[in-house]
């Protein structure tokens, strides 16, 4: 991981807003954009990665991360990152293809969420939900725009 002022202020905000969270496989849910942003090798993106989820998932606004001096381009990423629930998963997927920064966290977020092993128990969601993610990977992933 990439240590910056900017990329440890989004650690701790990170670590704030998901340190009660546990994922479907059991585990501190902050881990996963932990995971996201060491694979990533840039300011930006390191923050973006820790910062994917704490709109959605954990009520920070995107107002206070720009309070906390969060330049534009990270605040646009993490606010297409944002899946409003009333917008078609795939019209999403497609909106995320559109900003560069966005779409790196999107595919190794979707990487992470379709390993199976983080899973402790498979239903036939498990299966749904990860066939909508290899969907969404090989849109976000395919140069020819699919």
């Amino acid at each position: 991981m990439i240590y910056t002022d900017l990329t440890k202020k989004a650690l701790r905000i990170s670590f704030a807003a998901h340190q009660n969270q546990i994922d479907m496989g059991g585990m501190p849910y902050v881990y996963h954009p932990y995971h996201l942003a060491e694979q990533m090798d840039d300011e930006y993106s390191v923050c973006v990665a820790l910062l994917h989820d704490v709109v959605e998932d954990a009520g920070v606004s995107i107002e206070k991360l720009e309070a906390c001096g969060f330049p534009d381009d990270i605040l646009d990423a993490v606010e297409i990152l944002t899946h409003d629930k009333r917008m078609q998963y795939m019209d999403y997927i497609a909106m995320v293809k559109t900003n560069d920064l966005a779409r790196k966290v999107k595919i190794a977020d979707l990487k992470h969420n379709s390993d199976l092993s983080r899973i402790e128990r498979f239903t036939e969601h498990t299966f749904e939900r990860n066939a909508k993610y290899n969907k969404a990977l090989k849109f976000l992933t395919d140069e020819s725009g699919f």
